[in-house]
């Protein structure tokens, strides 16, 4: 970071329009830079870890998020309120909608991400593939369907060739999309796709796409200020997915070398500097078995995943929006980004994997956050959230660096081990089971990975029933024999449980080394 005066900047005082794990990450940005950060929360969010951590904290409307985190007047009326100067918005909610960049425009607020135009060029997958095309950047073969009579549909269809998708227009985030293997699904699936587009987005506009079979994700991260500095951060790893939804990320991919990663980056920036980008952003690829890769999108905010591109340039990318946001050149060359080592990413959600990773809710009754060696945790999980149903059941992220994947991977499942969460059920057996299995070791990975492995699994050898109770609630006696050392309310409280001499009622201080003990965490 070059030594620029934050004191010279145009904003001092951010509000952070999200919630979660990404308001923490960005509150301790701001906290950094020596930028006074606003939260904003929800009925449901009143004791959120970011709503206590953030230097001020405003209420902003009900549990529902169209009533709260998407209502734009309230939040410009509070960043008014506030005296804010600038609002970061995350990803998710507001993070790419037009309205809301021209709303802090008009309201004199500087919007930390890309101009309202740049939303507008990229926020549509079909405008976005237009501006792929014109920068002679490859495309997935697909057509748009506006106006397009259902029969002619179908003739579009056998051109295009089976397997097909059906994407939403409008859509992002996996919504809206539906997988057509046989032309005599096609007519029922347009009808779904339509409807959930409609239903998602307001627009039940759709396009057909070929599928490419088997894939791999890729995804190029990339920041661009208004000086003219286009820089790309490598890749990311994104293919091991469920429905469209990503939950393990890693970079650099195991798929790419040196050359093909060059003509993946490289058609990033040729098309991000086509459409005069600005700020942070991800252009994502498929990746074809015969290695052929193919442009699907860009996504115009900061991502859940940029961790793993942190760990391995040592560049904060949060900080670096601020900087272009502030009118700055970026700190860095494209010459001075180096990657180094290997890092993974694991998504800790409130979903249970034994049940088709549908959402779980609860108490979060005890929680032991794993540390030390090249481990981050990224999270807005402290004991005692009552994990709401009203949101993304994103909870925390876990992030490891290693010399390489194989010396990651290793820290993975050391850090895996140490995590524990009491009382919701989480995805940490996925992240284990993936770190043990030897497709995924061996780097042979597509967006069919869960699909075919995972799925397929617990077909044959359905899961045993759970010691704990419903939604992973353990009995008083249970949690009395887990908790332990466990540090509660770190983030927040700020102290330590405290533990009982050794011996009293017949505990030890140590017994977190118990090994039956360490066997009923791996169920957690």
């Amino acid at each position: 970071m070059q030594n620029d005066s934050v004191a010279d900047w145009p904003f001092q005082k951010v509000l952070i329009a999200n919630r979660g794990e990404i308001a923490v990450r960005i509150i301790r940005a701001c906290r950094e830079l020596g930028l006074s950060s606003v939260a904003v929360y929800s009925d449901a969010d009143r004791n959120s870890l970011h709503v206590r951590m953030a230097d001020e904290a405003y209420h902003i409307g009900p549990s529902q998020a169209a009533k709260s985190y998407l209502d734009i007047p309230t939040i410009i009326e509070v960043a008014r309120r506030a005296g804010a100067q600038a609002v970061h918005p995350g990803y998710g909610f507001l993070s790419e909608n037009a309205a809301f960049v021209d709303a802090c425009t008009a309201a004199g607020l500087i919007f930390v991400g890309p101009p309202a135009s740049i939303q507008r060029a990229v926020g549509e997958k079909t405008s976005a593939r237009n501006a792929a095309h014109a920068a002679d950047v490859p495309i997935v073969p697909g057509a748009m369907l506006d106006g397009v009579p259902d029969d002619a549909i179908a003739v579009l269809a056998d051109k295009i060739g089976y397997p097909l998708l059906l994407k939403a227009a409008a859509g992002g985030g996996g919504k809206g999309i539906r997988f057509v293997r046989d032309p005599k699904d096609l007519p029922a699936s347009l009808r779904t796709a339509r409807s959930e587009a409609k239903s998602a987005f307001g627009d039940d506009r759709v396009y057909l796409e070929k599928a490419v079979y088997p894939a791999r994700h890729i995804e190029v991260q990339f920041i661009a200020d208004t000086h003219g500095n286009v820089v790309h951060l490598g890749e990311r790893e994104c293919s091991i997915q469920r429905r469209h939804q990503k939950l393990i990320e890693e970079a650099p991919s195991p798929a790419l070398d040196e050359e093909l990663r060059q003509s993946i980056t490289g058609s990033a920036v040729t098309l991000i500097r086509s459409i005069h980008y600005v700020n942070a952003g991800t252009a994502e690829f498929l990746l074809g078995p015969d290695r052929d890769f193919y442009f699907l999108e860009v996504n115009a905010r900061i991502q859940v995943e940029h961790p793993v591109t942190e760990w391995v340039t040592g560049i904060d990318l949060v900080q670096e929006q601020f900087r272009v946001a502030a009118g700055l050149p970026l700190s860095f060359t494209q010459e001075q980004v180096a990657l180094r080592g290997a890092a993974i990413e694991v998504r800790i959600s409130a979903e249970d994997p034994e049940n088709r990773f549908l959402p779980a809710t609860g108490t979060v009754q005890a929680l032991q956050l794993p540390s030390g060696p090249g481990v981050r945790v990224d999270s807005g999980m402290y004991a005692g959230l009552q994990v709401p149903l009203f949101y993304d059941p994103l909870l925390s992220k876990l992030i490891v660096w290693g010399k390489d994947r194989a010396h990651a991977i290793a820290r993975m499942r050391r850090a895996l081990d140490e995590y524990s969460v009491i009382g919701v059920r989480t995805t940490l057996p996925f992240a284990r089971w993936l770190m043990e299995h030897p497709r995924y070791l061996a780097g042979d990975m597509s967006t069919d990975f869960i699909a075919e492995e995972w799925d397929t699994r617990n077909a044959a050898t359905p899961a045993s029933p759970p010691d704990e109770g419903e939604n992973g609630v353990l009995a008083p006696e249970q949690i009395a024999a887990l908790v332990g050392g466990i540090l509660l309310n770190e983030h927040v409280e700020e102290e330590k449980l405290r533990r009982k001499p050794a011996g009293e009622n017949g505990t030890e201080t140590s017994r977190w080394r118990d090994a039956a003990r360490r066997d009923a965490l791996r169920r957690m």
